[in-house]
């Protein structure tokens, strides 16, 4: 694939347009964030694998990273056209694909204007999908959102009464007048140190505000793998250690749970076994774990570790939960939305798993979402027992892979990411109106 000098830039450009941040492009592509800026500033070359990760990663044709403005003008239009059939509605009819590059070459500036806007409105969805999100969880913007409505609506009141009474005395006058000073202070301070705030969210490229994202941040700086548990040649201590992305107590805490985890796991499935079975029956978590004698949910956590390029795997995104349906782990597979704050779709395998447990779940999945992919999900839900006299815990484990070429015609099952950045309006499993929706 062409590659030139400005190849970087175009990756920031459209990661910018698309309300992506740094962090979370670099950890759906397999790389650290560090390293996606170099590339981004064209300090760095770009394999041909690793652009066919940004690109899937970001939802575009990797011709439109490479190629420049007339690719991208291309993957413009195509997501203005998928986005004008998700619509539906009687008044567009469906854009004729095959006649992009008649329309490009007869109205180019026609063209960029409606690619531009595309790119536009892409951005802002995902603006407000990221703050809806953050609203439905972040005590500090329910609380100011509370006070901006509270003083709106006291400044409205007392105007409304100076306005309609006619006859008011001085001093309630007076009184009134006070109210509406007060009021306008108390609004004007709330929404300040708000818009404060919201600036801070948009600018903080990397910022890393709980221990699971602390530990999943570096995860990710290690590529999901590490080759030291292989060969049991460091101790946990030694791995965690001078960790800048672990800077909280509770994340170097969930580090060593999670470490202790790949140990127990390396151990009863080693790398050679796992590469031979791999070799030998594919990417079926079902037949891996009957050859090795395995639990199904030690399998998928597995294959969620091997190191990167094992065939057929790609890149595997693995998603964990509790009983309480809540994401205790999150690694994202490219295109499989993960929710940061809100709580998953309840249509998805994991959760299905945790009414049917021990009984493995196999499905074939259509991510919601501009341009929807398709993946095949592995899922399980498996016991913890905590004693003769303790509860019995549930844990549900959900590995995600590219959908086999051969599954594109196959009947699928709709999903999203959560039901309030979800546009499927017909969903049976959703709890809440989406933000997002085509429907007015």
């Amino acid at each position: 694939m062409a590659r030139s000098a400005l190849t970087g830039t175009r990756i920031r450009e459209r990661r910018t347009a698309l309300g992506l941040k740094q962090a979370d492009l670099a950890r759906a592509a397999g790389i650290s964030a560090a390293y996606l800026n170099l590339i981004e500033h064209n300090r760095r070359r770009v394999s041909d694998a690793l652009m066919e990760r940004i690109a899937q990663a970001m939802g575009v044709d990797p011709v439109a990273l490479s190629e420049g403005a007339e690719g991208a003008l291309f993957d413009g239009l195509r997501e203005a056209a998928a986005a004008a059939e998700a619509e539906g509605g009687a008044l567009f009819q469906t854009p004729d694909l095959d006649r992009i590059e008649e329309f490009v070459g007869r109205f180019p500036a026609w063209a960029a204007l409606l690619a531009s806007r595309q790119a536009r409105l892409a951005a802002l969805e995902r603006v407000v999908e990221a703050y809806a999100e953050r609203m439905a969880q972040d005590p500090f913007l329910l609380t100011s959102l509370h006070e901006v409505l509270s003083a709106v609506t006291s400044l409205r009141s007392t105007a409304a009464i100076l306005v309609e009474t006619e006859d008011i005395e001085p001093e309630w006058r007076a009184r009134f007048l006070q109210t509406i000073q007060e009021e306008s202070l108390r609004l004007s301070g709330t929404a300040e140190a708000l818009v404060g705030y919201l600036d801070e969210m948009e600018t903080a490229e990397t910022g890393l505000s709980s221990p699971q994202e602390q530990l999943e941040a570096w995860l990710e700086g290690r590529g999901w793998h590490f080759p030291e548990i292989e060969t049991g040649a460091i101790s946990i201590p030694e791995l965690i250690a001078g960790a800048p992305e672990l800077a909280s107590a509770a994340a170097r805490t969930l580090a060593e749970q999670h470490l202790a985890q790949l140990i127990e796991d390396a151990r009863a499935l080693p790398l050679q076994t796992m590469q031979a079975a791999l070799a030998d029956l594919g990417p079926d978590p079902g037949a891996i774990a009957a050859r090795t004698m395995a639990p199904l949910a030690q399998v998928l956590r597995r294959l969620a570790a091997l190191p990167a390029g094992q065939p057929g795997l790609g890149q595997p995104g693995l998603v964990i939960c509790d009983g309480s349906g809540t994401l205790t782990f999150r690694r994202a597979a490219p295109g499989f939305a993960l929710p940061r704050f809100a709580a998953g779709c309840p249509l998805w395998p994991l959760y299905e798993a945790l009414a049917r447990p021990t009984q493995p779940i196999r499905a074939l999945v259509d991510m919601a979402g501009r341009l929807p992919q398709r993946f095949l999900t592995y899922a399980i839900s498996e016991p913890r027992p905590t004693g003769f006299d303790g509860p019995m815990l549930m844990r549900a484990t959900m590995l995600i892979l590219p959908a086999p070429a051969d599954a594109a015609e196959a009947p699928a099952r709709a999903i999203g990411a959560s039901c309030r950045i979800c546009p499927r309006l017909d969903c049976p499993g959703r709890r809440e109106p989406s933000i997002v929706s085509a429907a007015g």
